[in-house]
């Protein structure tokens, strides 16, 4: 399968009638945090479990971003998949456009999920480490958590952040078909 088609925050523009959809793959947590103001929420996770559905609703033009690009390229596989081959990914996600001084709407403070995974991933690393000073053998779990982030790289995917994003903190804003449907309506 080749990669979606991608397009960069400079030859956008803000959305508005007429302009393609945008479509924030991020969890609603991340969402809420900051989003381009028009966009539309729709969790990568609700997209693998309604991918047609969710396609057969999105207009021709629309834009999938995420926080730098990989869940968004995600969701565009997918959504080609299910007979959706217009679908673009913002190269670099809200951090680009955010970066090329685009409007980005913030909301309440809280970590996002990339940022939770290298807490994370660190701290156990570490434990594993300081433990391995009174049971050797414990280094070996640094290794596999090692092991695991380079899987997550080479694959790109992340298991840890799949995990983590299901935890009730991460789940507060829920997001259904409902609600997305709703809004492309």
């Amino acid at each position: 399968m080749s990669l979606p088609a991608t397009v960069s925050a400079s030859e956008l523009q803000d959305p508005h009638e007429g302009a393609p959809v945008f479509l924030d793959v991020r969890t609603p947590v991340e969402f809420g945090i900051s989003h381009i103001p028009g966009s539309i929420n729709a969790p990568l996770a609700l997209i693998e479990k309604h991918t047609r559905q969710i396609g057969q609703l999105l207009p021709r033009d629309t834009v999938v971003i995420c926080r730098s690009g990989a869940r968004s390229t995600r969701a565009a596989e997918l959504l080609a998949s299910a007979g959706m081959t217009s679908a673009t990914v913002l190269t670099g996600g809200i951090d680009a456009w955010r970066d090329a001084g685009r409007t980005v709407r913030t909301g309440r403070e809280s970590w996002d999920l990339e940022r939770q995974v290298r807490l994370t991933a660190g701290s156990l690393v570490l434990a594993g480490i300081l433990t391995s000073t009174v049971a050797p053998r414990a280094k070996w779990f640094s290794g596999a958590v090692g092991a695991g982030l380079v899987f997550a790289a080479v694959s790109n995917t992340c298991a840890m952040g799949q995990l983590l994003s299901a935890l009730p903190h991460n789940q507060r804003d829920h997001v259904t078909l409902a609600d997305v449907t709703r809004q492309l309506a």
